[in-house]
């Protein structure tokens, strides 16, 4: 079936949305309050990174924000050489500016949408994606993307997913809905929960956690792994 999605959100709209919410985005606590256990995919997202790659020296943050996840792997594996990439210019140089004070290694900056990326091949140990690959949109977009991702891991490396999904059973689709709505209206009321699934519905075009495992062993992951799901919220990954 062919979907529209015209109607969503343009990079530019992106990218000036969250060139206004550098502050916002620099605290975990507030930065990501609308994802559902996030300082808890943080950590499990971060940990298995290290577990997995204990020696890890290179990592890509995609979508990085304005830092936090790298933060949080330099927290486990210090002197990382990071490369940081968004399409928010201010995220990134705030980013910069707290990643550069917690690594010896060198910190590269990669302002540009995650499908345009040259990556090299066989680079990176650790990639991190937290809260951004929704914003791909047709099938092509997602299967390019984790391709793209499989191919500059090193042998042995792995990726580190933690996002907004969909579920493919429309009953459940309904179910996770109702409760996120639930945990919107417990978080800041009715006017706040609606603006939050008004952004969602005009920017984001999440997939269901199968369609990205599956895609997963598509592209040649030798290993997925589910961390944690709660509602529309998981955190996953996958070891080249």
């Amino acid at each position: 079936m062919q979907i529209d999605y015209s109607t969503k959100s343009t990079n530019d709209e992106i990218r000036a949305r969250f060139d206004n919410d550098v502050e916002r985005f620099s605290n975990l606590d507030t930065g990501q309050a609308t994802t559902i256990d996030a300082p808890l995919t943080m950590e499990l997202c971060t940990e298995a990174a290290k577990y997995v790659n204990p020696d890890a020296k290179e990592l890509l943050d995609i979508g990085c924000g304005a830092g936090n996840y790298t933060l949080k792997m330099l927290s486990k594996i210090s002197n990382l050489n990071c490369t940081l990439n968004d399409l928010s210019m201010p995220m990134l140089q705030r980013a910069k500016e707290r990643v550069s004070v917690q690594t010896k290694g060198t910190v590269t900056l990669l302002q540009d949408d995650m499908r345009n990326l040259n990556l090299p091949d066989n680079h990176y140990d650790i990639i991190l994606a937290a809260a951004t690959l929704h914003h791909l949109r047709d099938d092509a977009d997602w299967e390019a993307v984790y391709d793209k991702f499989y191919k500059t891991l090193k042998p042995g490396g792995s990726i580190w997913i933690s996002d907004l999904i969909t579920h493919d059973s429309p009953p459940l689709a309904k179910l996770f809905a109702d409760r996120y709505k639930d945990y919107l209206d417990a978080l800041g009321g009715p006017e706040y929960r609606q603006k939050v699934l008004d952004y969602v519905a005009h920017e984001d075009t999440p997939r269901s956690l199968n369609f990205q495992l599956q895609l997963m062993d598509k592209v040649g992951f030798k290993q997925v792994e589910v961390l944690h799901k709660n509602s529309c919220f998981a955190a996953f990954g996958g070891i080249k």
